[in-house]
């Protein structure tokens, strides 16, 4: 089958396609929220211009969901609290602690500095578990339903380019 004729993307593809969407929904709604108390002028543009970026990607992006695996249509719900915001917040700060701890495990030659990025790897794990059973318990992530997951990407993303700024 000829690449461009596919209809569906593939597993990994559709989870890649997720993460992108859920961080930049993420970012955007806080750049938008941030800005107007930039004060100086030259890095208030650089948050416009950054803003534009991530709505350029994300119009890009959601075009793909219905070729995503385990898309499924939705109505229009009621949009969530803003506390799913600050607990993806959170949950991507958590997420970015253990990938920025495990690489310079790789690159250390002390052995005491290793076993104080060992253990602060160990700390960001469980922090993460934390958030994310928080966020699974109460809605916000819903990791195990491929659908409603993908809906509640599309539901943000939409949430942070409607936000005006």
């Amino acid at each position: 089958m000829e690449q461009e004729n596919r209809k569906l993307l593939a597993w990994h593809e559709t989870l890649e396609l997720h993460e992108l969407v859920a961080f930049q929904s993420l970012g955007l709604m806080k750049l938008k929220m941030s800005i107007k108390k930039v004060t100086d002028a030259e890095l208030s543009e650089l948050y416009r211009l950054c803003i534009q970026d991530l709505e350029k990607n994300l119009n890009e992006l959601l075009k793909y969901y219905p070729s995503a695996q385990g898309y499924q249509a939705r109505e229009e719900e009621e949009v969530r609290q803003d506390i799913g915001l600050f607990a993806g917040d959170l949950l991507a700060l958590s997420k970015t602690m253990v990938r920025n701890l495990s690489v310079p495990i790789t690159e250390t030659a002390t052995p005491a500095l290793r076993r104080t990025f060992t253990n602060q790897l160990m700390g960001a794990i469980q922090g993460h578990e934390r958030v994310f059973n928080y966020m699974h318990k109460h809605g916000y992530y819903p990791s195990y339903d491929l659908g409603l997951l993908l809906g509640h990407d599309i539901e943000n993303a939409q949430k942070a380019l409607k936000m005006r700024f």
